[in-house]
């Protein structure tokens, strides 16, 4: 869909100059091209490899001020972030919703300690509250969280913060970016930046990695939002430059649901590292993390430490009734965050800002490091109005506050698994009543149906069975053997819609094979 439309648009490489290029499609890049097309701007994203494909898609699904962080004093972090977070479950109601929390505690003073923390965070919400946290007794903590430890156990405080699919919500963003006009392309490479004869970026050289295809493209201005990797375009700037990324790895394990049993999520407030640890309800699954230890390499298929899946394990153990088991493991996933890197040396990612940090290098070349998934459209208001600066554009100003994202309804949601796409829902039905076959399910464990394959395909700029099943479904993270015993199928959908012979499907199925290895622990 969208490579038609970039040939469309190109042409001639010569003639054609974008206003933005926009390198790397997780969260930061996505809104940066929705923000821009949104103003108006002649706007190009090029992803290497899927959009949310990294960071993006491995979060805690959490749309939050981050608690932990008002803990450590970083007030205005929090309250950009509340601010954020109000305006995105306005925005995109079909994916980011109100999550009830509970903290339970076992020592009597840790009602009113928690408990005035949170009214603090209920302030700094504002007027984008979810609604207040409140103090409540024992009895009624076992009522909501029957599977929590008893013994021992005094009360416990709820508070609410967002949740929503992250994976989904980058594909909503790269939909409505794209009819706002810009061009979005996914497996396409930067293999360069172009200067002027002043040292100054003009534009980028970049490789279609499916066609073999390269391109010289032009620009105004050039954006670095590619998170764990933003070094690595740094360098083609400037060779040698000093890093400025930090990443820190965030395990997360998935199990069944009988190990909460609850519609509320578990909060943890100090575990023995000093960090949180949740355990959420999402997809019918639960979700458990995370972890934070400091890497100094990155990848696009991060791997689990063994010391941080015991320690998920044996800390959720202990808060539990029935602690899991390696066995009970359904998936783990890993995903890195681009913190950007502390000015002195340190092994503590506490150390290390949440906070967004936008570079502008001599050669013009924007980059935007740090932040978090709940500021992505704040990141991207604030590097589209650098770009303006650079790159001589139109003093637009951003309106993304009230911008709604694809799929935004305010119909009740469809029921599961059409839920996650809101207004699409409908489109999607018509597919199944013109081929009934497209209803049938995909695998008995979850509740995915083929029709959402071709939806991913024809709608949604899927282009492999990882695609599908990874970040279009979320097969891949809430049932790893489930997803494996589903490739054949997705693949068999893939290569009749894209046009492929039997080699790339069995090609196909091999690929997600390796990828799925990663994410099973038995």
């Amino acid at each position: 869909m969208n490579r038609l439309t970039f040939q469309q648009q190109l042409g001639n490489t010569a003639t054609v100059v974008w206003d933005i290029i926009v390198i790397g499609g997780g969260a930061t890049g996505l809104g940066i091209a929705m923000d821009a097309a949104q103003r108006g701007f002649h706007t190009l994203l090029l992803e290497q490899s899927d959009f949310a494909k990294g960071t993006s898609s491995r979060s805690t699904k959490l749309v939050h001020g981050g608690v932990r962080y008002l803990a450590q004093g970083d007030v205005g972090l929090v309250k950009e972030a509340l601010y954020e977070r109000g305006l995105l479950l306005a925005n995109a109601p079909h994916l980011a919703h109100d999550q009830e929390f509970i903290i339970p505690y076992y020592k009597w003073w840790q009602g009113p300690f928690y408990g005035i923390g949170l009214k603090l965070y209920d302030l700094l919400s504002g007027r984008l509250s979810l609604g207040p946290s409140r103090v409540i007794g024992r009895q009624a903590v076992i009522k909501a969280l029957p599977a929590i430890r008893r013994e021992g156990l005094k009360g416990g405080i709820v508070y609410h913060d967002g949740q929503f699919d992250d994976s989904r919500l980058a594909v909503n963003i790269a939909q409505t970016a794209t009819e706002k006009g810009a061009v979005l392309l996914n497996y396409f490479k930067v293999t360069s930046l172009r200067k002027d004869g002043n040292g100054k970026i003009d534009g980028v050289s970049a490789k279609d990695l499916e066609t073999g295809n390269t391109y010289d493209l032009q620009a105004k201005t050039v954006i670095n939002a590619t998170g764990v990797f933003a070094d690595e375009v740094l360098q083609m700037d400037e060779p040698g430059a000093r890093p400025t990324i930090r990443p820190s790895q965030g395990v997360h394990v998935v199990l069944d649901a009988s190990f909460l049993n609850s519609t509320s999520a578990l909060m943890i407030p100090k575990t023995a590292d000093g960090r949180v640890l949740f355990a959420l309800p999402w997809h019918g699954k639960v979700l458990v993390g995370t972890t934070d230890t400091p890497l100094n390499d990155h990848s696009l298929e991060p791997q689990a430490l063994e010391t941080e899946i015991n320690f998920i394990l044996q800390t959720a153990g202990s808060y539990l009734q029935k602690a899991p088991t390696r066995a009970d493991v359904l998936s783990v996933y890993a995903g890195l965050r681009p913190l950007a890197a502390p000015q002195k040396d340190t092994d503590s990612t506490k150390e290390i800002s949440r906070s967004h940090k936008l570079i502008t290098a001599a050669s013009g070349l924007i980059t935007i490091t740090g932040g978090k998934w709940t500021t992505f459209r704040k990141m991207a208001e604030d590097t589209v109005d650098a770009a303006i600066t650079i790159g001589g554009l139109a003093a637009v100003p951003c309106s993304t506050q009230t911008l709604h994202i694809h799929g935004y309804t305010t119909m009740a949601a469809a029921p599961a698994p059409l839920d996650v796409y809101g207004s699409d829902a409908e489109p999607i039905n018509a597919l199944i009543k013109a081929n009934p076959d497209l209803a049938e399910q995909l695998h008995p464990r979850l509740p995915y149906i083929k029709a959402q394959v071709v939806w991913a395909v024809q709608q949604e700029m899927a282009r492999t069975v990882d695609d599908v099943l990874s970040r279009r479904l979320r097969a891949l993270l809430l049932d790893a053997r489930a997803a494996v015993e589903m490739a054949p199928a997705v693949a068999a959908i893939l290569a009749k819609e894209l046009e492929k012979d039997k080699a790339w499907e069995d090609e196909q199925v091999k690929t997600f094979t390796a990828i799925a290895a990663h994410y099973q622990l038995h």
